[in-house]
């Protein structure tokens, strides 16, 4: 008699609509904070409690990955969040260039979470003369002419942009020529790439200015 391999991931694979990606995100973080206090089982409530998100939200956002939950019982900690990070494509750890060795370069560079969570900056680098050879922590600032020629070593799959928005799409474009899939942008503005990139844009600006909104929203 088989055993009961208990729940599963989902299949064929349904494609996670894009509000729910981030949410996703949310939930591995929750996990991992129930994982490390030692807890094994969490219902859709207690996740709900953690997160903010309403529960029933939870359970349609997690049927995407699979049927992974037990009724009366919850989730297991472990294996959800095993099937989030192979579903998240965070099985294996991911190298990262990044380009812009200034203010806000130097502090994607030193920040420490981003090894945590297995995303680690291999390679700086950066246009102008005066910048290049400098050091941002253990790594040596490269000139951008290097770039594709250090990652048909490197073989990084994710870059990073944090540049002036004058720059942002012509390095855009050297890291696509360079085989990179996935571009996290910090330039505030619309880079433009072929089919098959994936972007992700991080306006600080305006986020203060949604922040800014919302208190003044509160107050009226």
């Amino acid at each position: 008699m088989r055993a009961n391999p208990g729940p599963r991931l989902t299949s064929p694979i349904r494609r996670v609509p894009d509000p729910t990606v981030g949410r996703l995100s949310t939930y591995l973080h929750c996990l991992r904070a129930l994982e490390r206090d030692g807890i094994t089982t969490v219902s859709s409530a207690e996740m709900a409690d953690h997160t903010g998100i309403n529960a029933a939200q939870i359970r349609k956002d997690v049927s995407y990955i699979g049927e992974l939950g037990r009724p009366g019982v919850g989730y297991d900690v472990g294996h959800l969040k095993r099937c989030l990070m192979e579903r998240m494509g965070l099985g294996q750890p991911h190298g990262v260039l990044l380009v812009g060795a200034g203010s806000l370069g130097s502090a994607l560079c030193s920040y420490p979470g981003f090894a945590e969570q297995g995303f680690f900056i291999i390679a700086v680098f950066d246009s102008s003369p005066a910048k290049v050879g400098r050091r941002l922590g253990s790594l040596e600032v490269l000139s951008m002419e290097e770039l594709a020629r250090r990652n048909r070593d490197l073989r990084a799959r994710i870059g990073v942009i944090a540049v002036p928005r004058d720059a942002a799409q012509g390095v855009a474009d050297c890291l696509v020529a360079a085989g990179i899939r996935g571009i996290l942008n910090f330039a505030p503005v619309k880079i433009e790439v072929r089919e098959g990139i994936t972007v992700r844009n991080v306006d600080l600006a305006q986020e203060f200015e949604a922040l800014s909104y919302y208190m003044a929203s509160a107050t009226d």
